[in-house]
């Protein structure tokens, strides 16, 4: 059984939660992404997308250069655990409809993120492939629960 933590990414770039919505979108800019996890330390709060910056903030009037992660950020966020298996990450992302979800460990820090891409080419390319089906189809709930 590969685990989370044999192919998630580590190292991750993080924001804090009075971080500006300019900051993130400079910061995703950067580093190629479309999502950060948003954490106070190294506690994961939520995390924010490039969606959440526009339609949560830019659309609704926010001013980018003052309002904060904390106003627009996704949470609680799904995540996972770094013991956990390949095949239960896989499901998480397609039941909720996510690329790539944050990694805690048991004391609930922020240890890395896991994407579809790592599942494919790192960990269990079925699973990969299952979740991915999932989240194109839209086969996950549009509004659904956090996953823990």
């Amino acid at each position: 059984m590969t685990q989370v933590c044999e192919v998630m990414t580590r190292d991750v770039r993080t924001l804090a939660p009075t971080e500006t919505l300019m900051k993130a979108a400079q910061t995703m800019d950067e580093l190629d992404v479309g999502v950060i996890p948003v954490c106070d330390g190294d506690r994961l709060l939520g995390v924010v997308t490039d969606r959440d910056i526009v339609v949560r903030g830019v659309a609704a009037g926010c001013m980018v250069d003052q309002a904060t992660l904390r106003e627009v950020m996704s949470e609680p966020a799904h995540w996972c655990y770094d013991d956990d298996a390949v095949e239960d990450a896989a499901r998480t992302m397609g039941e909720h409809q996510l690329r790539r979800v944050p990694v805690i460990d048991h004391d609930r820090r922020l240890v890395g993120i896991v994407a579809l891409a790592d599942l494919a080419t790192r960990g269990q390319a079925m699973s990969a492939g299952d979740a991915l089906e999932a989240v194109s189809q839209g086969t996950a709930p549009a509004s659904s629960p956090a996953a823990r």
